[in-house]
C-alpha cells in the first residue's frame, strides 16, 4: 500500500511479503521505488517521487515482544544513490504504520480509538500510536491540521518513549552541549534523530531564507556537508558520506511565537518542513543548558508544548521533562500527525530482481 504519513509518503509492506535476506530485500525496495534506474534521481521508472520525503518504505509485522503489538522497520531509499539507509527512524512514516496494519489485517481495530505499541526496529525504542476507529472502522477524515500537509485529516497521536540516544547511544553523543567544528559552534544531539544544530548567523545566513534559496546555495551546502562528515564519527555514527544522518539544522530566533526557527537539511536538500523526530531533537536541545540554542530559544512558560518553526509553518512537540537531575531528561514526547491511505495493489518490479517461491 501507499500511504501519506505526516508530511511524507511511502510504500508499506508486510514483512512476510518481502525476502528474508537484506540484500535481496533492498534490491526489491529500490526496484519498487526506482525501477531499473536506481541511480536516476528522477525515479521515473518506479513509484518514488524524486524527493527524500517520497522515497520511503515502512515494513510492518506483528511483534513477538511482550511490550509491543507491531514491529516497524524504516528504510530510506536514497534518491539517485542506488542505496538504502536504515540508520534513522521516520516519525512521519510511523504515522501510517497502524492504519496500514489495520488495513492489511495485521491488527484488529477497536471501537472509537485503537492504540498500538510499535517497536521501532531501527532504534530499538517504543512508540504508542493512537488512531481514530469509530465503530471499528478507520477514519481518515477529520479536523486535525499539520503544517506542511494540505487540508485536514483525523489525528494520529504518537507518544514516543525513551528515544534519547536511539541512534548514537547518548542524548549528547559527544558528551558536550557544544562542540567546535570548522571554527563554528555546533550542538550534536540525538533524541530519536541525530541532528547537528548550528546558528544560521554563524554561517552568514538569516535562517529565514526560502527552501529554494537554500537549495540553490551551493557554498552553504558544501560547508554543511564538510561539518556533517566530521560530526558523524563524533556522534558514533561512523563514516556518514553515504548516510542521511546526521541531519543538519540551522536555527534562528522564532518569528511566529514558537520556541525556535529552523531550516533542516536531509542531508543535502532543505526540508520543506521538519522531520518528526528531528523536531523532538531540536526541541530537546532548546531545554538543555549550554547548547547553541541557549539565549535564542524562547521557552514556554507554564506549558509543555514546544513549537518548532519551519519553512511551511510549525511543529508542536509535547515534552514530558524531568528536571530533577543535573541535565533535563525527556521522559516522553507526544506528537500530532495525520495519515491517509492513497492506494493499494501490486507494484511490479523488473524480472530477475527476485523470484518468489
Amino acid at each position: 500500500m501507499q500511504l501519506r504519513g505526516g508530511s511524507s509518503k511511502g510504500l508499506y509492506f508486510r514483512a512476510s511479503d518481502l525476502p528474508d535476506d537484506e540484500p535481496t530485500k533492498d534490491r526489491v525496495l529500490m526496484a519498487a521505488m526506482c525501477g531499473v534506474g536506481a541511480e536516476d534521481p528522477r525515479q521515473i521508472d518506479g513509484l518514488g517521487g524524486a524527493d527524500p520525503l517520497t522515497s520511503k518504505v515502512g515494513i510492518v509485522s506483528p511483534s513477538s515482544r511482550p511490550d509491543a503489538d507491531l514491529d516497524y522497520e524504516f528504510v530510506q531509499v536514497v534518491v539517485g544513490g542506488n542505496a538504502t539507509d536504515r540508520t534513522q527512524n521516520c516519525g512521519n512514516i510511523l504515522a501510517g504504520v497502524v492504519p496500514f496494519a489495520i488495513e492489511s489485517g495485521l491488527l484488529p481495530a477497536d471501537e472509537s480509538l485503537t492504540r498500538a505499541r510499535v517497536y521501532m526496529v531501527n532504534s530499538g525504542s517504543i512508540c504508542e500510536v493512537v488512531v481514530q476507529t469509530p465503530g471499528g472502522q478507520l477514519e481518515y477524515a477529520g479536523d486535525a491540521k499539520v503544517d506542511g500537509v494540505p487540508g485536514t485529516a483525523a489525528p494520529v497521536i504518537c507518544n514516543y518513549m525513551d528515544t534519547a540516544g536511539s541512534a548514537c547511544g547518548a542524548l549528547l553523543p559527544t558528551g558536550n552541549p557544544v562542540d567546535v567544528i570548522d571554527g563554528l559552534k555546533v550542538t550534536c544531539i540525538d533524541n530519536g534523530m541525530p541532528v547537528v544544530l548550528l546558528r544560521a548567523a554563524d554561517l552568514g545566513r538569516s535562517g529565514y531564507e526560502t527552501r529554494d534559496a537554500l537549495n540553490a546555495d551551493e557554498e552553504l551546502k558544501g560547508r554543511l556537508e564538510h561539518i556533517r562528515l566530521q560530526a558523524g564519527p563524533k556522534m558514533n555514527l561512523g563514516e556518514v558520506s553515504g548516510k542521511v544522518v546526521p541531519k543538519m539544522s540551522l536555527i534562528a530566533a522564532p518569528m511566529a511565537g514558537g520556541v525556535i526557527h529552523t531550516r533542516t537539511f536531509i542531508p543535502h536538500v532543505c526540508h520543506a518542513a521538519i522531520g518528526v523526530l528531528g523536531a523532538v531533537s531540536v526541541a530537546t536541545a532548546c531545554v538543555i543548558p549550554g547548547t547553541v540554542a541557549e539565549g535564542m530559544a524562547v521557552l514556554p512558560e507554564g506549558d509543555n508544548v514546544y513549537s518548532v518553526e519551519h519553512p511551511s509553518g510549525e511543529f508542536s512537540v509535547t515534552l514530558d521533562i524531568d528536571y530533577s537531575g543535573p541535565q533535563p531528561k525527556v521522559r516522553k514526547a507526544g506528537l500530532l500527525r495525520t495519515a491517509r491511505l492513497l492506494s493499494r495493489g501490486e507494484v511490479l518490479i523488473p524480472g530477475g530482481i527476485w523470484t518468489r517461491t
